[in-house]
């Protein structure tokens, strides 16, 4: 049987890989945003492509000459979107299962180009003690963040 560290990394490789799958593994890397938080579960996914951070509905945008187009209708986005949520849940599973804290908030980075792999997690609610931001908002603003810092 697989032990919690196993079955945690493989749903967080399924993030990964539908995000992915949905760029025909075109990204340079891949930035997943997953939040848990009092029964609400929250996900978001962009990329660096062309040396360009760009969200996945504006992926056509940072296209080179010759570049294939993408399919960036809502319909796919919401397939990425509920394989992930769907991963998140399956987490939280494991989480009550082997009795560990669920994070609240994740910070998935996968570099296509060396196969890097790196997790930044939040165990403190995160949105729900703001008035004002959601779940979206603090993805938004680790897009901005990410972004900026490339400038």
């Amino acid at each position: 049987m697989k032990g919690f560290e196993e079955r945690f990394s493989e749903l967080q490789a399924d993030m990964i890989s539908i995000c992915m799958e949905y760029v025909g593994d075109r990204a340079n890397k891949v930035y997943v945003y997953a939040s848990c938080e009092e029964d609400m579960i929250s996900s978001s996914f962009f990329y660096l492509m062309n040396n360009k951070y760009v969200e996945c509905h504006k992926l056509n945008v940072v296209l080179e000459d010759g570049d294939e187009s993408y399919d960036v209708s809502t319909e796919r986005q919401f397939m990425v979107l509920n394989i992930i949520n769907d991963n998140i849940e399956k987490i939280e599973e494991l989480c009550k299962e082997f009795e560990k804290d669920m994070p609240t908030e994740m910070k998935l980075i996968y570099d296509a180009t060396s196969g890097k792999f790196q997790a930044e997690y939040k165990y403190d609610l995160v949105h729900t003690n703001d008035d004002i931001k959601t779940a979206d908002d603090f993805a938004d603003e680790w897009f901005e963040e990410i972004k900026s810092k490339s400038l």
